[in-house]
């Protein structure tokens, strides 16, 4: 299956991604490239492969969680560009 440039558009699109039009030739033979690769993967014989979920055996890795007293507020706010009411602001992500 060969990628068609709209596919690359719509995929740039859906990523926010701004490519250029000397960039388009270069991103479709990467993604092709990507795709013929996880074809190939899943061409591979796996016949009397044994499933295997983890490398090794499973255990909590998390910490405990605990209240700790940050004291340093002042220090961390000056550190971003905006502030308001000893909040750090930051640009609405969510359309």
């Amino acid at each position: 299956m060969e990628v068609k440039k709209e596919e690359l558009l719509h995929i740039a699109k859906l990523a926010r991604l701004k490519l250029q039009d000397d960039e388009i030739e270069k991103y479709l033979l990467n993604l092709q490239d990507i795709l013929n690769f996880a074809n190939i993967v899943n061409k591979a014989p796996i016949d009397g492969l044994k499933e295997t979920v983890r490398e090794r055996d499973a255990y909590n890795v998390f910490r405990k969680d605990e209240i700790e007293v940050f004291d340093n507020i002042d220090g961390m706010i000056k550190n971003f560009p905006d502030e308001q009411d000893n909040m750090i602001r930051v640009p609405k992500v969510v359309q």
